[in-house]
């Protein structure tokens, strides 16, 4: 005769077998992300039910990478593909056509009101009109596809993310958005610490220099101008005559921090820094995250740590 024990164990064990076979049975959704913040999204939406591959990792910059073969074999065997859009990932389209994936390919930029840049730069002169004329030779055009720099454009990607994996896991699609909405949240939260602290600085002290140019969302949404010598993809490389009118520019604006990206090189702030005694205020994240161990491992850490690094080097705390 079985003890109470062990009928009360078998109970449990019958009562609770459908469910534990489904999970211990159900595939991850194989998911990929071409780069390390589309990462970072889809890992908060998606949780332990996807099984993640971040084409761009960590420090990596999207304009100018190189796929290479185990991309390829990953993108064959995706469910899902998430990217931004917006022409910025210059190596899909290729990659795409090399891999033959037949997983869906997810714009997360879907529902974003795209920026112009000549709409959104046009008071910037002549080193934004070399920086765009420049750019139109490696395939953005006018527009500005970092939308990722505005956290209201991040909630957009997130909802997406949240209906493409409902849309590939319809079983999971209750967990999928109740993560968004968790996540969705904190992104909030991220968003009044952004406002906050743009609206701690001087409205005269609200130009600053970067590298390239990154921000415009980031400008449009919390009221910040940055100014850049370089168009909106790395690749595009400023002339001495871009160099030149931005440093008018400067004087003439009085910009008041200049600052270099985690992804480019810092000759050319360095420069622009010699020639308008202007101090480099730090390091900003544009493109990417850091690794693990830095200072920006995620979007929300992104975001807090830039506007800290602007607040300190504009106000010196």
């Amino acid at each position: 005769m079985l003890s109470r024990f062990r009928l009360a164990l078998l109970a449990t064990v019958i009562t609770l077998s459908p469910a534990a076979l489904a999970s211990a049975s159900a595939e991850p959704l194989k998911v990929i992300a071409s780069f390390s913040i589309i990462g970072d999204f889809a890992k908060n939406v998606g949780g332990e039910r996807v099984e993640l591959t971040t084409l761009v990792g960590p420090d990596g910059d999207a304009h100018v990478y190189e796929p290479k073969p185990a991309d390829a074999v990953a993108m064959a065997g995706a469910d899902v593909v998430l990217v931004n859009g917006l022409h910025f990932e210059g190596f899909l389209e290729r990659l795409v056509e090399t891999s033959g994936a037949k997983a869906q390919i997810v714009e997360l930029t879907k529902g974003v009101e795209p920026l112009k840049m000549q709409e959104e730069h046009e008071a910037e002169g002549e080193a934004h009109d070399a920086a765009a004329e420049a750019e139109e030779g490696h395939h953005h055009g006018d527009t500005d596809p970092h939308a990722f720099q505005s956290i209201a454009n991040a909630k957009i990607y997130v909802k997406n993310i949240a209906d493409a994996f409902c849309a590939a896991d319809s079983e999971g699609c209750d967990a999928y958005k109740a993560n968004a909405e968790a996540y969705t949240q904190k992104l909030a939260a991220a968003e009044d610490e952004v406002k906050a602290a743009v609206a701690s600085i001087p409205e005269d002290k609200r130009v600053i220099i970067t590298s390239h140019d990154a921000f415009g969302y980031f400008e449009h949404e919390y009221g910040l101008t940055f100014l850049a010598p370089e168009g909106v993809s790395t690749e595009a490389e400023a002339s001495a005559a871009d160099v030149a009118a931005l440093i008018r520019q400067v004087r003439e604006d009085k910009a008041s921090a200049i600052f270099v990206e985690s992804i480019t090189n810092a000759r050319l702030a360095e420069q622009i820094a010699t020639e308008t005694g202007l101090k480099i205020g730090g390091t900003l994240y544009s493109d990417a995250l850091s690794a693990a161990d830095g200072l920006a491992p995620t979007y929300i850490d992104l975001m807090r740590y830039n506007i800290a690094t602007i607040k300190g080097a504009i106000l010196g705390s």
